[in-house]
């Protein structure tokens, strides 16, 4: 009896012995692959991990699957990065299962499927996957593969923020903001839009200069906002940037400058956002910081009002030209409207 579990004993032994020299040799693999995977010898790295995915290895599988995705020393193939990812993704492997659940979600190599991204965002974000926590979260909040539930898009959302994900602070503040999922709080949001804006997050930079213009959550700080503002806008975020050309217009935590606030009202026109099309077109009109022009001033304001923007201002403006200024004014806001159509 003796004989038998000493002989039991040793089997287990020799069997982890021969597991750990296989692991040994696998990640030697693995490394092997990785270092030639940043040296950009992808036909090197091809040729370590292969052997190993088709072996079950996940972690190769993963590369693998990720080379194809990006089209690495192979034929970009969306299908191909699928197959690898799932097998990688079956065994539990949660980058794989974040990659695929993009694929789902975005319908690359697959049927756009959100349930199936869904469900793969789940088993990685279990597994404490940050962007899966994040992309899980913004799935709950649009209600896409799952019924809409803003109590579980906060859930996923802190998780994610709480791991330092900038984009789920962002929306993480968003939500205590607007009371969704969770009683409006603007400290709280203030607490999260801060710290994903320290991160340089545009989005959050300026949301946070909102609360400090507002005075929700903090104490009323029109510096603190032109400084979020300034942030944002420099970083090229057109809301940030119209925002800050108010400050300027308004005298608010800044000296007047008519001037700058219609530079950065422009940069924001020609970005697309429609408030700041309408207020450059009144700057021209005024000639506030600008030199008076109704031609430009008609344009702006007539490229607002084509997305609904007061064509009341467009047309108060009109009365104000002659025929010659109308038409070349509708004829720059034609050209203007073209070349950023395309």
């Amino acid at each position: 009896m003796s004989l038998k579990i000493q002989r039991r004993f040793t089997t287990a032994g020799l069997l982890i012995l021969s597991l750990l020299m296989f692991s040994s040799v696998v990640s030697a693999d693995l490394n092997a692959g990785l270092d030639a995977y940043f040296a950009k010898d992808y036909k090197t790295a091809l040729q370590e991990w292969r052997p190993l995915a088709e072996q079950g290895d996940a972690e190769a599988q993963l590369h693998l699957g990720e080379m194809y995705e990006r089209g690495y020393g192979v034929t970009q193939s969306y299908k191909q990065a699928g197959k690898w990812l799932t097998l990688a993704a079956e065994q539990g492997h949660a980058k794989a299962q974040y990659n695929l659940g993009v694929m789902y979600e975005r319908g690359y190599g697959v049927i756009q499927n959100y349930k199936q991204a869904v469900k793969w965002y789940t088993l990685a974000a279990e597994q404490r996957h940050r962007s899966a926590q994040f992309n899980l979260g913004v799935m709950y909040w649009t209600g896409q593969g799952v019924i809409q539930d803003y109590k579980q898009a906060v859930k996923w959302l802190t998780l994610a923020a709480e791991q330092g994900d900038a984009e789920a602070q962002n929306n993480l503040g968003l939500m205590y903001q607007n009371s969704k999922g969770v009683i409006q709080d603007h400290k709280q949001a203030v607490k999260w839009l801060t710290l994903a804006a320290e991160q340089g997050h545009s989005e959050a930079q300026n949301n946070l200069g909102v609360l400090y213009q507002n005075g929700k959550g903090v104490i009323q700080d029109y510096k603190q906002a032109v400084k979020w503002y300034a942030l944002a806008a420099e970083q090229g975020y057109a809301v940030a940037q119209f925002n800050l050309g108010f400050m300027y217009r308004k005298d608010q935590g800044v000296t007047q400058n008519y001037k700058q606030a219609a530079q950065w009202y422009a940069l924001a026109a020609e970005q697309g956002y429609v408030d700041a099309q309408l207020d450059l077109g009144i700057m021209y009109a005024l000639g506030q910081g600008v030199i008076q022009d109704y031609v430009i001033a008609h344009m702006w304001a007539n490229i607002a009002a084509s997305n609904g923007k007061s064509p009341k201002t467009r047309d108060l403006m009109t009365k104000q030209m002659t025929p010659q200024q109308l038409e070349q004014a509708q004829q720059k806001a034609r050209e203007w409207v073209a070349k950023h159509n395309n």
